[in-house]
């Protein structure tokens, strides 16, 4: 069985787009869509589908890991070109009866269920392609524990993502929250940006905090981190998840027995606010000696505009764990395994170490 992870180009901005397929020729594919980046990206999806994958196939399962518009946006016309078997994603206006408490008293559960809705027209956009399409594809809520396909949802669990609900930044104004809680749901968006200075780093010299300020948002928080097994390889695939879905993620990893990956999806295309040398050490491992071999890849979403990604306390973070960065800019990236590359793609070098990093 062949494998092909491939990241697909979403804009000049961030975005996620990533096709995994894996089977063979002789008993056939499946196809594994997380997430469609910005409404324009969906194009750029079905192009790539139908050149390498084939006109009429059908994609076995639809992720979407959070409703942020980089992730969502251009999933229902994807949806509406090919037959889908599943369509996974997590809608709050499913959980008003456990969240209400939380928001203004002249919101009756009707008005804040309708109100979730109109906050996240593109998710009713794929509701209601996919309630015309025939055979219909089923939607799933998607939390830890559950399988899709070969991909075990290592984050969020019901409980968290329940909890996180009031905070997220498309919901109504959280009337039951401190002010500080609120501002770490990622309001932190509209402070004033300082002028960007920069410190050294040596290999045996990490600067990534422990303790990332501002910190990742609840949306954000809210990603579904799912880990594959296909062929002997481990596969993880974070979102835009950060250091307390990670932490949940490895911690419930540990429970079901599972391996440092193979392969690991860069959170947040590279955000030095998502990961932490704590989390890293869990997931991939004590950093190790500039000489020794390497443990696997990684691999960041990144715009073409967005040259100051990754980060470069996150390349040097990951690289020296044994995980160097490939980062798309633009093109799409493959990583294939028990597979060739395709006739006209070629290899590809990660990012380098750097020695200047952003203070």
């Amino acid at each position: 069985m062949s494998i092909e992870i491939e990241f697909l180009p979403c804009s000049d901005d961030h975005g996620d787009a990533i096709c995994v397929r894996f089977g063979n020729d002789q008993q056939g594919y499946q196809v594994h869509l997380i997430d469609g980046g910005y409404a324009n990206t969906a194009d750029t999806i079905i192009e790539h589908i139908e050149s390498h994958y084939g006109r009429n196939i059908t994609i076995a399962n639809v992720v979407l890991t959070h409703a942020d518009d980089d992730h969502a946006t251009g999933l229902a016309k994807v949806i509406e070109r090919f037959p889908v078997q599943n369509i996974w994603m997590n809608r709050p206006w499913l959980y008003v009866r456990e969240t209400i408490q939380h928001f203004h008293k002249n919101f009756g559960e009707e008005g804040l269920y309708k109100k979730m809705r109109d906050l996240h027209p593109y998710l009713i956009d794929i509701e209601n392609v996919a309630a015309k399409k025939n055979p219909r594809p089923q939607i799933n809520d998607v939390f830890q524990g559950t399988m899709i396909g070969p991909f075990l949802v290592l984050a969020p669990s019901r409980n968290r993502y329940i909890e996180m609900i009031p905070f997220i930044e498309k919901t109504p104004k959280n009337y039951s929250a401190p002010a500080s809680q609120t501002l770490l749901g990622g309001l932190f968006a509209e402070a004033k940006k300082a002028v960007q200075e920069f410190i050294d780093e040596k290999w045996h010299i990490e600067t990534l905090p422990e303790n990332p300020q501002p910190p990742t948002s609840y949306s954000n928080e809210s990603s579904v981190i799912q880990y594959g097994i296909i062929e002997g390889k481990n596969i993880l695939l974070t979102g835009d998840a950060g250091p307390v879905a990670l932490a949940e993620a490895v911690n419930y990893a540990a429970q079901r027995g599972l391996q440092r990956p193979d392969f690991i999806q860069v959170p947040h295309h590279g955000s030095r606010h998502n990961v932490t040398p704590t989390v890293l050490n869990a997931w991939l491992g004590a950093a190790q000696g500039e000489n020794d071999p390497r443990r696997g890849v990684a691999m960041a979403s990144v715009g073409t505009k967005k040259l100051d990604y990754p980060r470069g306390q996150v390349i040097n973070a990951f690289k020296r764990r044994g995980y160097p960065i490939w980062t798309m800019r633009g093109k799409a990236l493959c990583m294939p395994y028990n597979r060739q590359h395709r006739p006209g793609w070629s290899s590809s070098e990660p990012e380098a170490f750097r020695t200047k990093v952003e203070k």
